[in-house]
């Protein structure tokens, strides 16, 4: 499974759910998805003992058969993070991968195509992904009731393939033209 070897290569981070759905062949995973690696640590052996990673899509949901990747839910700091996950990932994309992504640096809703894959693009400011996305969605907590956490994700998934996205439609380098830049508040961290 596609899901599994992402795994034993540790692009998965702070994993929360890792298995298979009901649907045949279709795994399911939430957790952090690993962008740009750390760099290996001094003396390591095994390829995955690294320092932490540099850059990931934040508070990921994804679903995968055994070659391909059919959602990804997330958040990213910057827009131009999204070319480093179709790099990355791109072996796995096809123009049906549906993703719903948050970007803290826009400002409104955008529509764009990065390598083939068209990434509805949401602004994002705070709040837990997964709630924001059940939100969107108009998913009730009854609605999962019952299911696996696996299965949550695929409920996810088949809300969001019906869900009709207002955007505006741009091209990757007009949709870059349009980031913002954000000013954090000087309450981040101990006081």
């Amino acid at each position: 499974m596609l899901l599994e070897s992402y795994d034993s290569q540790g692009l998965l981070n702070i994993t929360s759910v890792l298995g298979k759905t009901s649907m045949a062949g279709v795994s399911a995973w939430r957790g952090d998805l690993v962008l740009v690696e750390g760099v290996m640590r001094e003396g390591a052996t095994n390829p995955n003992d690294r320092n932490p990673p540099k850059l990931l899509i934040h508070q990921a949901a994804m679903l995968a058969d055994n070659e391909k990747i059919l959602f990804i839910n997330g958040m990213v700091y910057l827009l131009d993070s999204l070319e480093a996950f179709v790099e990355k990932y791109k072996s796995a994309l096809t123009p049906e991968t549906l993703a719903l992504i948050y970007v803290e640096n826009i400002a409104g809703n955008l529509e764009v195509e990065i390598g083939g894959v068209k990434f509805k693009l949401l602004p994002y400011s705070e709040g837990m992904v997964w709630n924001e996305t059940m939100e969107l969605l108009y998913i009730e907590k009854s609605d999962l009731k019952g299911q696996s956490a696996e299965d949550k994700v695929v409920t996810v998934y088949e809300s969001a393939k019906g869900f009709k996205f207002k955007a505006e439609t741009v091209d990757y380098p007009t949709a870059l033209g349009k980031t913002i830049e954000v000013k954090r508040e000087a309450s981040y961290g101990p006081v």
